[in-house]
């Protein structure tokens, strides 16, 4: 069964070179994302419960996006944080883009609202 892309929105109050340092960083991700997060010539290991995951990093603008693909994982999908600015409100808006099964979709919904939550909290939000 083929994955699909779904993205997720939340917006937020902080600057956008900010949020990116807690996207693109081990330092930044491992407060909000994993336990422990290491980082060498652009492949990231992520730690949770002493398991260990490792994603490279594809492509990324400082302060727009930043692309990840999971070393395991086929090669066409990835992860994403992507950072805009609502026109509208003013406020700084993180896209999440993942790939998941159809029946799964909710449950990795549900799994990046609790870890953005994390990183709203140690955002001050």
């Amino acid at each position: 069964m083929s994955k699909q892309l779904y993205t997720l929105e939340y917006p937020l109050r902080c600057s956008a070179s900010i949020l990116y340092e807690f996207l693109s960083t081990p330092a930044g991700l491992q407060e909000w994302f994993a336990d422990k997060v290491d980082e060498r010539d652009h492949v990231f290991s992520f730690t949770w419960d002493g398991n260990t995951d490792r994603a490279e990093m594809l492509e990324m603008e400082e302060n727009k996006f930043i692309r990840y693909h999971w070393l395991h994982a086929p090669k066409n999908e990835y992860f994403e944080f992507a950072i805009e600015k609502s026109e509208v409100t003013n406020m700084t808006i993180l896209l999440i883009k993942d790939f998941a099964e159809k029946k799964e979709v909710n449950d990795q919904k549900r799994l990046w609202d609790f870890q953005v939550n994390e990183l709203f909290h140690r955002l001050g939000n």
